[in-house]
């Protein structure tokens, strides 16, 4: 962080709320990164050209959003807060910045226009569900900012403590890289934790549809009881695989004969690699049919 540009966004920022009577949330996400040098790393990890359209989420009153619009072909930035949109509709016009296509919604529910790469601070409180939406769509590369704890489930070493269903899920969708960590200093309000910028690139045609819809029962029912034996995690979370009666689930558990899945069954769900977890997806799946 340089003392000589940083304060220089941070008097912008608040400059600008308190121009506008505005009191940020945190407990709506509402955490605004203030460190100039922050948020020019950001944007230069996105390796952006005049042929990339941005998507950003969570634009706030556009610390990101004005350096974006000027690299890139186009900038879809999404806002939920009315007043904050209506201040970066401003900001851009007195910038006489044209090539951002403002949508004041909820990003979860609104369907995206079509991008290529995303770049953006989420708000803390959507991390898990807008991760899981982007991937949903067709895209190069996105540079993500989350809080440091999250970040660290993200990219979970199977058997480590930050192993996870996040990281499991994950893992046949996108390749995940930590890139830096930015203080909690670097926001206003302050966040409890530190954050770290990821960047993820999805990976290509790992799993259909229907096997991942499968694996994704499997690993949630599993990460409901990550220490206990996988066995006894299944039976406990069976509701979330099907509406199998307990009994008939144990009777048919026990009465497997294949050595490997009964040597599976034995483990521990946290030091259950991905593909073995699609492995015992796939061949367990049909005890589970009621």
């Amino acid at each position: 962080m340089t003392s000589e540009n940083s304060p220089s966004l941070s008097k912008t920022t608040k400059d600008i709320l308190n121009q506008y009577g505005i009191k940020l949330n945190k407990n709506l996400g509402q955490n605004y990164l203030i460190d100039r040098n922050k948020r020019d790393q950001i944007i230069n990890f996105g390796n952006i050209s005049k042929e990339d359209v941005i998507l950003e989420i969570g634009t706030g009153i556009g610390t990101l959003t004005i350096e974006l619009a000027k690299k890139a072909k186009k900038v879809i930035a999404i806002e939920q807060d009315e007043k904050i949109c209506e201040i970066l509709a401003e900001r851009l016009k007195n910038e006489k910045i044209d090539n951002v296509e403002l949508i004041n919604d909820d990003a979860l529910k609104v369907e995206f226009p079509k991008f290529n790469k995303i770049i953006s601070n989420l708000p803390y409180q959507i991390s898990s569900p807008i991760t899981f939406k982007f991937l949903d769509y067709d895209f190069d590369l996105a540079i993500l900012m989350y809080q440091k704890e999250f970040a660290s489930r993200m990219a979970g070493e199977v058997g480590t403590k930050d192993y996870s269903r996040l990281s499991a899920m994950l893992y046949f969708k996108c390749d995940v890289e930590r890139l830096t960590e930015v203080s909690n200093e670097s926001f206003i309000p302050k966040p409890q934790i530190d954050s770290t910028v990821v960047k993820l690139t999805p990976k290509e045609n790992v799993l259909d549809a229907e096997k991942f819809k499968v694996y994704s029962k499997f690993t949630k029912a599993l990460f409901q009881h990550r220490n206990k034996k996988i066995k006894n995690a299944l039976i406990d979370s069976r509701h979330v695989i099907s509406g199998i009666d307990k009994k008939i689930l144990k009777k048919r558990l026990n009465g497997i004969d294949d050595e490997r899945i009964v040597e599976y069954l034995k483990k521990r769900v946290v030091v259950l690699a991905p593909e073995e977890i699609l492995f015992l997806s796939q061949k367990l799946n049909p005890i589970f049919e009621e």
